[in-house]
């Protein structure tokens, strides 16, 4: 049964630029779809050797029923949308125009049947029918087709949210990291000039060019994220190699070559742990692995804390930025595909990140 507040429910006007259940492509693909209903009750009854009567009178309320949807759904509908009682309106509309169509439908079947009777009387059950039964479903399609135009509308400016929140995650985090790894350079640099300076320039030569070229990608090959993070490691190591209080390990299994993932989304863990891992005056350790299992990724970042003064002004504010953003982009590009666990103590710090690739 047909609920009277589900027919009663008013809705908000769409904009001219949205794809309307009234548009003439949708109300001629329904028309069309009704003929060939229509074709088939003939050719069934024609094939059943029904009597002339129920051959007339069937096929003539069908086709009556298909002209009065396509109307309903092109005029009487639409135009009673924005009244307080919308079902109402289209209703009352719906009755005047199924009584105008009682004279032409009268004159069809005085040239089929010469039996003014019959035309009077099938009048009558036709109005009653289209009122009561194809009134109420034009408008039930009419209102589903509204509402899934209206979810694939939210979803397509869902998704340009989400696009642009991308962009801004990831110009955020270009800038953060090319200072950190300046500013390695710089510190080696200044203790001597040879191979150690020209392989470290060369390794972030290879992670800029990664950042200017695939960083803009929705997805990448996983080999060149995973390669991105040997650079990465091994350019920071160059820093420490002095210092023989400080151990990083790695263990970064080679990935399968169709695997894909999106650009920078490991690499703010591993920059976190160097960041608030190493401590030039007291024992430190990174140690960061890497598998590939079934299609699952499997990502572990361990590395010792040290206590440090709190920042302030402009590096409080961008302390936070990669693991913030690294958790956004979860959100937005793995929803319900991943699981990221972090655990930190007072002298550890401990991430682990499932993702469905």
């Amino acid at each position: 049964m047909l609920s009277l507040p589900a027919l009663t429910r008013p809705f908000t006007a769409l904009g001219p630029d949205d794809a309307h259940p009234s548009a003439p492509r949708t109300i001629a693909r329904d028309v069309l779809l009704g003929f060939a209903l229509w074709f088939m009750l003939l050719l069934f009854l024609v094939s059943t050797d029904a009597p002339n009567e129920p051959r007339v009178y069937g096929c003539t309320l069908l086709a009556v029923a298909v002209l009065f949807h396509a109307v309903a759904c092109r005029w009487l509908i639409p135009s009673s949308w924005g009244k307080r009682r919308p079902f109402g309106s289209y209703w009352l509309k719906a009755f005047l125009v199924l009584v105008a169509s009682v004279v032409p439908v009268a004159l069809v079947l005085l040239i089929i049947t010469s039996d003014s009777e019959v035309a009077i009387g099938f009048n009558v059950f036709q109005v009653f029918f289209n009122l009561l039964v194809t009134a109420p479903l034009s408008w039930l399609l009419y209102r589903r087709r509204w509402q899934r135009q209206s979810a694939l509308t939210g979803l397509q400016q869902e998704l340009g949210h989400s696009e642009a929140s991308l962009d801004l995650l990831r110009s955020q985090i270009n800038p953060h990291f090319l200072f950190n790894a300046l500013n390695t350079l710089y510190g080696t640099a200044l203790q001597e000039h040879g191979e150690r300076t020209a392989h470290g320039i060369q390794l972030l030569g290879d992670m800029m060019r990664f950042m200017l070229h695939e960083n803009h990608q929705a997805h990448i090959a996983l080999t060149r994220e995973i390669d991105y993070l040997r650079n990465y490691v091994e350019l920071q190591t160059l820093r420490t190699a002095t210092s023989p209080d400080i151990s990083i390990s790695t263990s970064l299994a080679d990935a399968p070559a169709a695997a894909q993932i999106a650009p920078m989304l490991l690499i703010p863990f591993v920059e976190n742990a160097f960041k608030h891992g190493i401590s030039l005056q007291h024992k430190s350790w990174i140690k960061v692995t890497l598998h590939v299992e079934q299609g699952t990724l499997y990502f572990d970042v361990y590395n010792s804390l040290h206590a440090r003064p709190a920042p302030a002004g402009p590096a409080a504010e961008a302390s936070g930025i990669g693991l913030s953003n690294v958790r956004q982009r979860l959100q937005l590009l793995y929803p319900e595909r991943h699981e990221l666990i972090i655990r930190r103590s007072l002298d550890e710090y401990f991430v682990h990140l499932t993702l469905q690739l």
